[in-house]
């Protein structure tokens, strides 16, 4: 049962309800926006195909309704327009569990495993890209690598801020010259006394602007055998945020480049061991590539269900047209690929969540579910015509989020070359 649900919900479904007749009764900006703006709740989600729980299914309705009272249409595509994280959404999400889905619930989470997490990340992005990729930090890179390594004084001291989303969590691992090359990151920690002094810098760091707790890597030592993980703190002295990235795409999930001047970090704040910080990252990095493929599942439902509503609405030569082969075909693609990526990924975290984790297939799954993510998105702009081009319609906000997985969390050049090495070495 989701945590403190039927508060949350009922107070977000009566201000989603105000916001919407404020909207109605205000001007609207042109024809266009007019009809992009009509209400489209249609979902082809198949709940029998994908073979959820009773208590998934539940989850997966809980964060329904409330990205339906908390992420409209509208919201959502405010929050690109402005490029900003929407205040006030953290505390919900903390309100309802879901930023400590993978935590025991001794320790103040959910206890649920990363299936149940892939699912909230599905359904997040559905409503909104950037919510979605931002919570996959928060909850996934930056709270479950503190469930997995943290110690219990860690735990104790970071966990409840981050579960109640009072705080915002973050990772820094790549680098302005160290992007699929991480570990010739060049920031590095010098042991002085009881502590250490970071210095250096990291880039793309996916809610740097607004977090307060950040894991930091770091060499402290020669080669991959000499990386540590640290946890920061934003104000410590010498600790720097600079300006928000310009993104292309997942505008509302704020990302820029942090630096480190000779920032004193204590000894105690090293997470896992010292020089073992590669084998945290590594085994991260496989979680957070099947956690975060429900991100482009996510994007496809939504750019699905608008194209195959809107071929159904829009007609020309006097027939809707979805009706016309060429598009039945469209649609039939869409589809598949979606289908083909959601059994896929699905497998793979119930395979994670039996203790069967996979590394070729954690990637093998955000790879697949990636592509196809790419694919479907541009074949809804395609389906909503000139309309589809034109930032008044949601399918080229998809399109330009989607973007975001060939890149993110390891290139797809990097997934393949992974896959490809892994039976390369089973067949030396």
């Amino acid at each position: 049962m989701i945590r403190s649900l039927a508060t949350p919900l009922r107070a977000g479904l009566r201000s989603s309800a105000a916001a919407t007749a404020a909207a109605a009764a205000a001007p609207r900006r042109s024809a266009v926006a007019a009809m992009a703006g009509a209400s489209r709740q249609m979902s082809f989600y198949n709940h029998d195909v994908a073979g959820l729980t009773d208590d998934q299914l539940e989850l997966k309705e809980a964060v329904s309704n409330f990205v339906a009272a908390e992420l409209s249409p509208e919201r959502a595509a405010q929050i690109d327009r402005d490029n900003k994280s929407p205040e006030g959404i953290w505390q919900k999400l903390g309100d309802m569990g879901l930023l400590g889905i993978t935590v025991p619930e001794e320790d103040g989470g959910l206890g649920k495993g990363y299936l149940d997490h892939t699912i909230v990340m599905e359904e997040l992005s559905r409503a909104s890209g950037s919510v979605g990729l931002s919570y996959g930090a928060h909850s996934n890179l930056c709270v479950n690598q503190l469930r997995r390594h943290g110690t219990k004084a860690q735990k104790e001291k970071y966990l409840p801020d981050l579960i109640a989303g009072r705080k915002v969590g973050s990772l820094a691992m790549s680098e302005p010259g160290a992007g699929s090359d991480v570990v010739s990151m060049t920031t590095k920690a010098v042991k002085k006394g009881d502590h250490y002094v970071l210095n250096g810098g990291k880039m793309w760091i996916t809610n740097a602007p607004i977090a307060s707790t950040f894991i930091v890597y770091a060499k402290t030592g020669e080669g991959s055998k000499g990386i540590t993980a640290f946890i920061l703190e934003k104000g410590m002295k010498g600790f720097s945020q600079l300006p928000k990235l310009d993104k292309v795409g997942m505008r509302g999930s704020d990302t820029c480049e942090i630096h480190f001047d000779n920032v004193e970090v204590p000894e105690e704040n090293i997470l896992g061991k010292l020089n073992k910080g590669a084998a945290v990252l590594m085994s991260g990095l496989d979680l957070e590539r099947l956690v975060l493929s429900g991100g482009p599942l996510g994007l496809m439902q939504a750019a699905f269900d608008y194209a195959t509503e809107y071929a159904h609405d829009r007609k020309q030569f006097g027939q809707r047209i979805g009706e016309f082969q060429l598009m039945q075909g469209k649609i039939a693609d869409m589809y598949t690929r979606l289908g083909a990526s959601r059994a896929y990924v699905y497998a793979v975290g119930r395979a994670c969540d039996a203790g069967k984790v996979s590394r070729r297939d954690c990637a093998g799954a955000i790879l697949y579910s990636s592509d196809a993510c790419v694919s479907v998105t541009s074949e809804a702009m395609q389906t909503c015509g000139g309309n589809g081009y034109t930032n008044d319609y949601p399918v080229a906000r998809f399109w330009r989020d989607s973007r975001l997985y060939m890149v993110g969390a390891g290139t797809q050049e990097i997934r393949r070359m992974l896959i490809g090495r892994m039976f390369n070495e089973e067949l030396a």
